[in-house]
């Protein structure tokens, strides 16, 4: 186990930083060691633009599940009406 220099136990944290992507360390307080080694420069390039990528993913999942909400709702209160209308 890794201590802070207050005492605690220190906790393994990612680096999700354009300059250690992906890259795990120590840290608690003020106090940050590195768990993994260093990338290789190739990793550090491809890793932050991967990312970026899967955000963009992320992003228009999202809001096509938002936009499937709506419809859902909007399918539900015309049908309701529909019915209510004597359809």
């Amino acid at each position: 186990m890794v201590q802070c220099w207050c005492g605690q136990t220190a906790v393994v944290l990612t680096s999700w930083t354009n300059r250690n992507p992906g890259r795990r360390f120590y840290g608690y307080c003020d106090f940050i060691d590195w768990y993994d080694p260093p990338m290789c420069a190739r990793s550090v390039s491809i890793i932050p633009g991967l990312l970026r990528a899967r955000n963009a993913i992320q992003a228009t999942l999202d809001d096509t599940r938002r936009e499937a909400a709506k419809m859902k709702k909007y399918l539900i209160l015309t049908v309701g009406n529909r019915v209510g209308d004597g359809f």
